[in-house]
């Protein structure tokens, strides 16, 4: 995010925090007018720093309640055809890269731990996966 003044970081902090606060309520948090604070937020859309607003849910409201973080070894130069493959999973809900030991970090969900099982044997079957650890979510404490 190069280019974004004090101002507009906390702006996207803001709206991190509370994607649905009133602009009324940034501009006074921000100490700008209302009207500074949609003309931000329109300009940081318009140039693709912020790409939309979401709902985040507890964990315990969502129907996939097995979580983990799986890391992913890949063969050789295969990466963009693992990432390709995890991209169209549909148990995969973040896909990252990473250095280190680990080429790729996954986050998977699945409804029941036969479920998860099965998950985590179709991932292992991906042409260009060396090896995989996983570690399950037992509890979340900020997100």
């Amino acid at each position: 995010m190069t280019g974004l003044d004090d101002v507009d970081r906390e702006l996207i902090g803001l709206l991190r925090d509370d994607a649905r606060m009133p602009v009324s309520a940034l501009a006074k948090k921000l100490k700008v007018a209302r009207g500074t604070v949609q003309n931000r937020m329109a300009r940081l859309e318009r140039e693709g720093v912020i790409v939309g607003y979401s709902v985040r849910l507890k964990p315990q409201a969502e129907g996939q309640r097995i979580r983990a973080l799986t890391t992913v070894a890949v063969e050789g130069n295969q990466a963009s055809e693992v990432l390709r493959s995890l991209r169209g999973h549909p148990n995969v809900f973040a896909l990252h890269t990473t250095n280190g030991r680990w080429d790729l970090v996954a986050e998977l969900r699945a409804d029941t731990l036969e479920d998860f099982d099965r998950v985590l044997s179709s991932i292992r079957l991906i042409e260009g996966i060396a090896q995989t650890e996983t570690s399950l979510l037992l509890s979340t404490h900020k997100l």
